[in-house]
């Protein structure tokens, strides 16, 4: 086994940096999507290495192979079938011709398909059994991107997102051919158009450029050989298909090397570059730890990966258990992504997850639609999470799940039979919290519930002030919802 980088060695706990709430939240918060005060003290109770134990313990399978009723339901949309089995099923055996005219017959359909998808898996992020599976396949639909914007056909992004289940924490060299197999990526990325006649490098470049390896370690000429590898690569009825007489079979230089390559052929070639790993295991740790990595810690991180044969697991687990991780230079650090904003203010308030015509506005408006990154190198994350015209719809969007009111202009979709006047019939939130304790405990329980991290005792007295020394329900709601406005909770 290659030498750790000292920051990759695995924290220990000790008297002095004991594993306590803040950090078994912390890492509730980065492998999922945060936690509650008793799954918080569950994990704690486990330490470090425990809780990872049971945070990776998800299959490495679809949704569809590990449960049957988990699934989008898309039965209340007109002509739709129930499930994406349904309608394979309902396809199967009919010809080209037929097939045609269903699709045609549900593509009015598809937008809804695609927001039940969407509502689906945001519910799942919230109460899923597995918040650490959900969140690495979050993290490769934004790395191995697609959009249901440009791929309208809903069962292609919902099979893409199952191909994605199937790899988040398995090999990745298997991942990027499943990957380039994959219908709604083959069209997204036009290589259903490359054939020899005519090549087209969109997906060589990006499989290259933001998939493997980074700018700057290949050619242009290992876009234009590469691209003449994949042609005839392309899908026919929601399935990958190799048309041969579409594929060049002419030796091709790529990396150096000679030879009558397929993308198969491509694909190892590419992870054998001395780049490939530590530019993956870079991306890995930048996600989940911090965005500033070295050249000896991402060189470390890669040679994990290549000792592992491109599992993942073993990656991620390193990650995951550091002294890095742990550091306080990681712990507090980030800025939410809108996804675990919102889904983090979701679980920490015992919510239901609000239907999709309420969140699809908000997430729109702050950046980050599930199934709809801006393009191909998805979201930008980090400090671009925040703007001037997104900050505010992040304060109101959390405030609105704490029992406030939405802005009119969140209130896109909502069908005008349920407005008054122009207004929402229905514009407040269901958080109904209880009062069961004094101000003060009541100001502490909830900081530590929903900021986790201490916070300075001057914003402590503004909410002991909005509570006041009689609470209410309404009083403890506005204390709350000053909570989920502070810099603080855009932070984890």
């Amino acid at each position: 086994m290659p030498k750790l980088h000292p920051l990759l060695e695995p924290y220990v706990p000790t008297s002095d940096d004991p594993f306590d709430g803040i950090k078994a939240a912390h890492l509730l918060n980065r492998a999922g999507f945060g936690g509650t005060p008793e799954e918080i003290a569950a994990v704690q109770q486990l330490g470090p290495q425990g809780a990872i134990d049971l945070l990776m313990d998800f299959p490495d399978a679809r949704a569809e192979e590990v449960s049957q009723t988990d699934l989008p339901n898309l039965s209340s949309i007109e002509g739709y079938p129930k499930s994406f089995q349904d309608l394979r099923k309902l396809a199967a055996g009919k010809t080209q011709e037929e097939r045609k005219a269903l699709q045609q017959m549900l593509q009015q359909a598809n937008r809804e398909a695609i927001a039940a998808t969407i509502y689906w898996w945001m519910n799942r992020f919230a109460y899923g059994p597995y918040p650490m599976h959900e969140k690495l396949c979050l993290f490769w639909h934004g790395h191995f991107t697609t959009s249901a914007k440009d791929e309208r056909a809903a069962s292609l992004m919902w099979n893409q997102n199952e191909t994605i289940r199937s790899y988040a924490a398995g090999n990745f060299r298997e991942f990027v051919k499943a990957i380039s197999r994959d219908p709604a990526m083959l069209d997204y990325l036009n290589n259903t158009q490359n054939r020899k006649q005519k090549p087209n490098e969109n997906y060589a470049r990006e499989l290259m450029e933001l998939f493997t390896l980074g700018i700057g370690n290949y050619t242009e000429n290992d876009i234009k050989e590469a691209a003449r590898a994949f042609t005839g690569w392309t899908h026919e009825d929601g399935e990958y298909k190799f048309r041969k007489y579409d594929h060049d079979e002419g030796a091709k230089v790529f990396f150096g090397r000679r030879g009558n390559f397929n993308g198969d052929d491509i694909i190892d070639n590419i992870l054998s570059s001395p780049a490939c790993a530590p530019y993956i295991a870079g991306k890995l740790f930048k996600h989940f730890a911090y965005e500033e990595v070295d050249n000896a810690l991402a060189e470390s991180l890669g040679n994990l990966l290549k000792e592992a044969n491109f599992d993942l697991r073993p990656l991620i687990r390193t990650i995951f258990t550091s002294k890095a991780f742990y550091s306080y230079r990681t712990i507090g650090s980030q800025i939410k992504s809108p996804v675990q904003l919102v889904v983090g203010t979701i679980k920490m308030l015992n919510i239901d997850t609000p239907p999709p015509m309420r969140l699809y506005g908000p997430l729109e408006q702050m950046g980050q639609v599930p199934l709809m990154p801006p393009n191909v190198k998805g979201w930008p994350g980090g400090r671009m999470w925040i703007n001037t015209s997104t900050l505010f719809v992040r304060y109101n969007t959390c405030v609105f799940l704490a029992g406030g009111s939405a802005p009119m202009q969140q209130l896109r979709g909502i069908p005008k039979g349920n407005r008054i006047n122009g207004r929402s019939a229905e514009v407040s939130g269901n958080f109904v919290p209880t009062v069961d304790a004094p101000p003060k405990a009541l100001v502490d329980y909830w900081v530590k519930r929903l900021i986790q991290r201490p916070i300075p005792d001057k914003k402590k007295a503004v909410l002991l002030d909005a509570i006041g020394s009689s609470p209410s329900e309404n009083s403890l709601r506005q204390m709350i919802q000053l909570i989920v406005s502070m810099p603080e909770y855009q932070l984890c």
